[in-house]
């Protein structure tokens, strides 16, 4: 298994991408000034997308795994890369939908609920966004502090 830092091109991966945030524009507003690592494992198993937000504090903006690929400690490696490679980051935050699965994962990897952003995915997508049958309104962050 190897992570790699990805410099041009991210837009070579928009198909993995899509799965954790479906609106290509939506992206497009953090792809360039996010830093992007890609894990192979005998071919592209999982990415990611990182902003920093200010001294010490970053954001995942992104993280998917391939589907057939889920469940085997992908993305939990990707996090705990993150946090050797970012060495001084203080907060790690990532936002996501109240899909129980999603929430699930990130608390297994040491985050816990920070805030939320009321009415985010209808606020600011085309169309309706749902995971598992629920209709995604919502923006929940959470927070792992190191």
């Amino acid at each position: 298994m190897e992570i790699i830092k990805v410099t041009g091109s991210k837009k070579e991966y928009i198909g993995l991408l899509l799965l954790a945030d479906e609106q290509e524009n939506m992206i497009d507003k953090y792809l360039e000034r996010g830093e992007m690592f890609v894990l192979h494992d005998d071919g592209v198993k999982a990415e990611c997308v990182v902003t920093k937000e200010a001294d010490g504090i970053y954001e995942i903006k992104n993280i998917a795994v391939q589907p057939d690929c889920q469940r085997k400690g992908y993305g939990n490696a990707l996090i705990e890369f993150l946090f050797s490679y970012y060495a001084d980051c203080s907060v790690m935050l990532v936002g996501t939908g109240d899909s129980p699965n999603t929430l699930n994962f990130y608390q297994k990897s040491g985050f816990t609920e920070s805030h939320r952003i009321k009415n985010f995915f209808i606020d600011n997508y085309d169309h309706p966004i749902y995971e598992n049958g629920k209709q995604m309104v919502d923006m929940i962050y959470l927070k792992r502090e190191r």
